[in-house]
């Protein structure tokens, strides 16, 4: 048997028999799951934070996971770096199995050179990204690194940059989540950003393309690490992460969950489950939850519990731009992309950061074939100054663009309020949604009765002896002429106006329906989306 050197890991002897090469085999893999010290890993544990090993094994079904390269050190010399060659060189790559089904992932290990990424790091990372494409299946990352490793220079830059391209490759091919579990700083937050889905945890995660210190000596502002890119701010201000917990256990429990929603890649559909809440249930409780007069406000999420099965789904950017919802869910045990306007916050409009979430979220459904179901109760784009400077236009029209290059299956519903450019841009049946509904409560128009009568109307009230008395007269002509519930239905606007109780059962028969849908854009290298 040989024994390892303590401070190297290199075998003090050779081997003299297949025995004893085993033996030696088993040495160098225990040092390599181990990681550099007990030290490290109880640093690691004293920050909050797991290591690299127990990340994957609360992602993984147990006893699943297949390392890759777990024996690859770096060759770079200089600035001491010579003298300590570790295996695995800082990241953990392979892949495993998420509730049965392939998953590849690769986790920086903080303990070992700060987890920064060097050329053998980036080598392992490229190897594991080029087999979730090519085995077509999803790809998680658990980041939690310092960086590009100083030491090795522009090499350890351009291995970012691989990691860039092959994000990009992969993108609506196989889903992509990142997990950030540690720092994230400078150049390496563009790979989670060019990603599918982040996830951060409070208070250890941090994400920045400049930290405080610059941020200081550049402008003058003092601001803490999570201050400037913590999980609260990329969740609730720049809408840079998607999900953020309290504790990595719950994080990572919550990739799997999302993970069970979304299909293997871009071939495959996502997996659907046996479902135990009727198709045909009635809702009539939706009939007293959504106020008929359209003023009043609710809360739509409570609808969408009502409607979805068991009550169940998964919002996604929950706490940005909260106007809008985008929520998976299934429906009849199928997974459905939700869409639908929020009337506690805003009144439910559109407005930049609402257009731009349901756009990226629209894209991905579309991408990973999961339909898309759109719940409308919108008064209209958000008016101001700051909107339009702010190119509420162009950041609209992507919205626009999402659904009308969207070729899965489309529904649309209408609650209540539907009014002018907001109509058309969520899912309407002149943008290509295959199937529009609406309730007994809708109204659809240009804009609101009151607008509109005070600009159709404007020298009759003006001239009028009584112009409030007027004004009334004419809102409530036309309410009558033009607003009233069936005359979208009456034009062929809407394909029908359904039973409030009866949207659970109208939504699976139209999904069912639409199961076998194909359509097939124009052939083109791609697109031009607004920007």
């Amino acid at each position: 048997m040989t024994v390892l050197e303590e401070t190297t890991g290199e075998p003090t002897g050779e081997p003299t028999d297949a025995r004893g090469r085993v033996a030696e085999l088993h040495d160098i893999r225990a040092r390599a799951v181990a990681g550099p010290s007990e030290k490290a890993t109880a640093a690691q544990h004293a920050k909050g934070k797991l290591t690299a090993r127990e990340r994957i094994e609360l992602l993984l079904d147990p006893g699943s996971f297949q390392e890759v390269e777990q024996l690859r050190r770096h060759r770079a010399t200089g600035f001491g770096l010579e003298a300590k060659k570790p295996y695995t060189d800082g990241v953990v790559t392979g892949w495993g199995t998420v509730e049965g089904r392939t998953v590849f992932v690769y986790a920086h290990d903080f303990r070992i050179f700060g987890g920064a990424l060097g050329e053998a790091h980036a080598t392992k990372i490229h190897k594991i990204m080029d087999m979730a494409i090519a085995a077509g299946a999803p790809l998680v990352s658990l980041n939690d690194g310092a960086g590009a490793r100083i030491q090795e220079g522009v090499t350890a830059l351009a291995g970012y940059g691989g990691i860039f391209r092959r994000n990009t490759a992969a993108s609506g091919v196989i889903p992509q989540i990142s997990v950030m579990l540690g720092p994230c700083a400078g150049g390496a937050a563009y790979s989670p950003a060019l990603t599918d889905f982040v996830f951060m945890v409070r208070e250890t995660s941090q994400m920045f393309i400049t930290g405080p210190d610059v941020v200081k000596a550049v402008t003058g502002e003092e601001i803490t690490q999570n201050g400037l890119g913590g999980a609260d701010v990329h969740a609730e201000t720049s809408g840079v992460c998607h999900f953020a917990y309290d504790d990595e256990e719950t994080c990572i429990a919550e990739v799997r969950y999302l993970l069970s929603l979304l299909p293997q890649n871009n071939r495959e559909n996502p997996p659907r489950v046996e479902c135990t809440d009727p198709a045909d249930r009635r809702s009539d409780v939706l009939l007293d939850m959504v106020p008929a007069d359209g003023n009043r406000p609710y809360d739509m999420a409570k609808v969408i519990e009502e409607i979805v099965d068991d009550g169940e789904y998964l919002e996604v950017h929950e706490r940005w731009a909260r106007n809008i919802i985008c929520a998976l869910a299934r429906l009849d045990g199928q997974v459905v992309g939700i869409i639908a306007n929020q009337p506690q916050v805003l009144a439910g409009v559109l407005d930049i950061e609402a257009s731009e979430k349901a756009a990226r979220f629209v894209q991905m459904c579309d991408a990973f074939n999961i339909p898309i179901v759109t719940f409308l109760d919108v008064p209209g784009f958000l008016p101001g100054v700051d909107q339009e400077h702010g190119g509420i236009i162009r950041h609209g029209a992507k919205l626009l663009y999402a659904y009308c290059n969207a070729t899965v299956p489309r529904i649309s519903l209408i609650l209540r309020k539907a009014y002018g450019g907001a109509y058309i841009v969520m899912d309407s049946q002149s943008i290509g949604a295959d199937l529009t509904y609406a309730w007994p409560t809708n109204e659809i128009a240009v804009m609101g009765a009151e607008g509109a009568a005070n600009v159709i109307f404007r020298r009759q009230i003006g001239e009028a002896e009584d112009p409030e008395a007027m004004r009334a007269r004419m809102v409530k002509e036309y309410k009558s002429e033009l607003m009233h519930p069936y005359y979208a239905a009456e034009r062929g606007l809407v394909d029908d106006v359904i039973d409030p109780a009866e949207t659970r059962e109208v939504l699976v028969k139209s999904l069912a329906m639409l199961q076998t849908k194909h359509a097939d854009l124009p052939s083109r290298k791609h697109g031009n989306p607004p920007q």
